[in-house]
Formats: C-alpha cells, sequence, structure tokens
C-alpha cells in the first residue's frame, strides 16, 4: 500500500512483508568512491575535509586558516610535530577570536578560580599537617 504526500512516497509495510526474508543485496562499500565516508584520511593521503570529526571547522569564516594550519600540523615532520606551524596557528586563533558567537573560547575565570581551589587544597592539607605535628 502507497500513498503520495507531496514529492513523498509513502510505502507501508504489512505483517506479510515483514514474514518474508529480505530479498536486498548488499553493496560492498568501494574505497575509491570520492563521496563515501572515509575518515580522516583519504586513500590517498589527502585530508578529507568534510569528516564529521573536524566538527566543520573546515567551513565558515576561519575554514581557510584552519585548513592551513590543520594541514601543516599533519604533513610536519618536525621532531616535535608541528612545531614548524605556529604562525598558522596563530593566524587561525586570531581569526577565530574575531567571531566568538561561532567559536567560544574557554571561560578564563573557571581556569583563575581552578589554582585557587588548587592552592586552598594545599593550604588546607599544609594547616593538617603542622597540627597533627604539633600535637604528636
Amino acid at each position: 500500500m502507497c500513498s503520495l504526500a507531496g514529492k513523498d512516497k509513502i510505502i507501508f509495510a504489512t505483517k506479510e512483508d515483514h514474514a518474508t526474508p529480505s530479498n536486498a543485496e548488499l553493496v560492498a562499500d568501494d574505497p575509491n568512491d570520492p563521496y563515501e565516508d572515509q575518515g580522516l584520511i583519504l586513500p590517498n593521503g589527502d585530508i578529507n575535509w568534510n569528516c564529521p570529526c573536524l566538527g566543520g571547522m573546515a567551513s565558515g569564516p576561519c575554514g581557510e586558516q584552519f585548513k592551513l594550519a590543520f594541514s601543516c600540523f599533519h604533513h610536519s615532520t618536525e621532531e616535535i610535530k608541528g612545531s614548524d606551524c605556529v604562525d598558522q596557528f596563530r593566524a587561525m586563533q586570531e581569526c577565530m577570536q574575531k567571531f566568538p558567537d561561532l567559536y567560544p573560547q574557554e571561560d578564563d575565570d573557571e581556569e583563575k578560580e581552578k589554582p585557587s581551589k588548587d592552592l586552598e587544597a594545599v593550604s588546607t592539607e599544609a594547616t593538617v599537617t603542622e597540627e597533627v605535628k604539633g600535637s604528636s
């Protein structure tokens, strides 16, 4: 049973339709299909800028800066990988700072609070240690 809803064709499956095994043929993925999801690195070694793992960073107002920085890092042969890419990452960061709504940065207030809590814990431990020594 079928019905049309605008441009869509709606097909209703019956119990009888589900009673028989499917005769659909599965087709193996073609590793050379440029439209198939391949992960971050394509078989030819290129970066797959459409990979969902990049979170859309390759598009948008700082996409070109991201691509330059990421490509530099990916192809870096320095002992400390990416150490030759500082200028590209700096350009990307400067671009992202121009668009804080699209590229939110970590809250500086949170980072300032963390060390003070850590120092507070160390201070408390030192006080407890002194009290224990004084009481023995």
